[in-house]
């Protein structure tokens, strides 16, 4: 579970506060879409929850574990359970498919003993087991972006956050890496998406966190029926 207790941030060479005592839980096995205009604070909000970004106030226990309490030496162990998907990839062009996702176990210290096995039932997982040995220029938006997911999943985190997953694909292929992370979250992996992209959010039954000026603007499950009406932003 992710608890936000009364999180508030402030860069010190601001008086503005980007978050402004937001609250929020998260439930294990949850999927939480995060929507808001640029600048709301959805980002530093995925950073704080990733320790990339300090805490002014406030709390995030993830677990259990307060992260304005750890240590920094536990941050690398902490950000194991954790699987991330970025907006734009982030894949290593001189490596294949099947290294890329490997190399996200490598970097935790995982054994190399079980890359093979780990890496083929992931990329089995998003369907690229026939590409493990194409490079990225070889492939489309949509696969470099299930590689992505393919490497968050490797070393079998609780939870996936994915900041923007959809921003840099085509429709079609937004539809399926939604519908990716609908199928990771059944098994019972909480799902934390932030996007912008409310045509992919309006084809799923959801929960939809929408910030507002750094702080919780409404936290609601919307059905088919009240998408239409619904104002994102």
């Amino acid at each position: 579970m992710i608890e936000i207790k009364n999180l508030r941030k402030r860069y010190r060479d601001s008086e503005n506060e980007i978050l402004c005592g937001l609250n929020l839980k998260i439930e294990d096995g949850d999927f939480v879409f995060i929507t808001g205009a640029s600048g709301s604070g959805k980002s530093t909000l995925l950073k704080m929850i990733l320790k990339e970004e300090d805490i002014t106030s406030g709390d995030i226990l993830v677990n259990g574990v307060s992260l304005a309490k750890m240590k920094r030496r536990d941050v690398p162990y902490f950000r194991r359970t954790i699987g991330i998907v970025f907006q734009d990839f982030r894949l290593i062009e001189k490596m294949t498919v099947f290294e890329n996702v490997a190399f996200a176990m490598r970097i935790f210290g995982r054994s190399p003993h079980s890359f093979a096995r780990n890496v083929n039932y992931v990329l089995g997982l998003v369907a690229l087991e026939d590409k493990a040995d194409r490079f990225p220029c070889e492939l489309s938006g949509g696969e470099k972006q299930r590689v992505g997911l393919a490497r968050a999943l490797v070393n079998n985190p609780g939870i996936i956050i994915a900041d923007e997953p959809t921003g840099n694909i085509d429709p079609s292929m937004s539809y399926e890496i939604v519908e990716l992370l609908a199928e990771i979250n059944k098994r019972g992996t909480t799902v934390i998406m932030v996007t912008h992209d409310m045509s992919v959010v309006s084809k799923f039954p959801l929960r939809v966190v929408k910030i507002l000026q750094g702080i919780i603007k409404s936290d609601v499950q919307i059905s088919r029926e009240e998408i239409a009406g619904f104002n994102y932003f």
